[in-house]
């Protein structure tokens, strides 16, 4: 988009493209396999007036004064609602003297499932969503390695781990959810785990992870229980399943929104429970940081560092949350206009 909106201006050439702020942790826009979406420039001069949503033969477009928005890579910027158009709309027309790209996730989250820059179908999304359950943030609980073990064996870096065979099949067309299964491989990440010590840290973590395990199990009635395994906990196939199947009846717009919102809470859980409402993304953000925050609690924060954190954290779960539900909406949104 960020080219195509220099494009825009008659008789400029495209100024070289200059890097983002660094990410937060999990990536402002990528997923754990990498680059899942683009990294905008950081910021540059405001060069329209104003904005405005207009309908198109594919749907609802963005226009900045009286051209039209594009993508990164030159296609025309479409979205599938109106709501979600007004949404964006919104992002541009909030903009001041500077536009802030990196503060415009709803862009880019519309960038990336137009372009699709990693060629990823619905399936893969799917399969790229579920493998978090087995590293899930609320229910992983291993207990320490023996010290024999750890006098014998080197040191491993935490992120050396497998990745998942996500390649779609050729041959016979096969149900979504079905795919999935076939194609899905459940691996070990790196995940934030529940803790045996110290004892205050632990009861905390089982009084507030314990009730969103107990919704999920409840909610889509699967079995997840916890684990003092190092390998994590067993989930049951037919959990995975359920989880495959549910994910299946979204679009694939909104499968991006709910990888976008897993990576950042690293918890399928927890974004599970976000995007059904059944908790706030206040209460989302904080459940996946309990570790962080009671260490703040008892040491203190940095100054600045730790709240910008926190309310980045927050911005992109409640943006990417968002995206699900209004890529899900088919709803017309009615006499809206967008002005000064």
């Amino acid at each position: 988009m960020w080219r195509g909106c220099r494009r825009l201006l008659p008789g400029r050439c495209s100024p070289a493209r200059r890097p983002g702020p660094p990410p937060a942790a999990g990536g402002a826009a990528v997923g754990p396999g990498g680059g899942r979406a683009y990294a905008p420039p950081a910021e540059r001069k405001r060069f329209y007036q104003n904005v405005s949503i207009s309908q198109g033969e594919g749907g609802f477009e963005i226009n900045l004064d009286h051209r039209k928005l594009k993508t990164p890579q030159a296609k025309l910027f479409t979205v599938p609602s109106e709501a979600l158009a007004i949404a964006v709309a919104t992002e541009w027309d909030s903009q001041k003297d500077t536009i802030k790209f990196y503060t415009m996730h709803l862009t880019t989250l519309c960038n990336t499932a137009l372009d699709n820059p990693t060629q990823r179908n619905k399936v893969q999304l799917i399969c790229a969503a579920v493998k978090f359950l087995e590293t899930d943030t609320v229910w992983i609980k291993p207990t320490p390695a023996p010290a024999h073990l750890l006098q014998s064996q080197p040191p491993r870096c935490p992120l050396e781990t497998a990745r998942p065979l996500c390649v779609p099949q050729p041959g016979r067309e096969r149900s979504d959810s079905l795919q999935v299964k076939i194609q899905c491989g459940f691996i070990l990440q790196c995940p934030s785990y529940r803790v045996e010590e110290p004892a205050a840290l632990a009861e905390l973590q089982k009084n507030e992870w314990d009730p969103i395990v107990a919704w999920a199990e409840k909610r889509y009635n699967v079995t997840i229980g916890s684990s003092t395994s190092i390998t994590g906990p067993n989930i049951p196939a037919s959990t995975k399943d359920t989880f495959i199947s549910h994910l299946a009846s979204y679009n694939i717009w909104a499968l991006q929104g709910i990888e976008y919102v897993i990576t950042q809470l690293k918890s399928l859980i927890l974004s599970m429970g976000l995007i059904d409402r059944h908790i706030t993304v206040e209460k989302a953000v904080l459940l996946s940081r309990l570790e962080e925050e009671y260490q703040i609690q008892r040491w203190g924060s940095v100054e600045w560092a730790h709240d910008y954190d926190l309310c980045e954290l927050r911005a992109r779960a409640a943006a990417g949350t968002l995206f699900v539900h209004l890529c899900s909406e088919s709803s017309t949104v009615k006499h809206k206009l967008l002005q000064d």
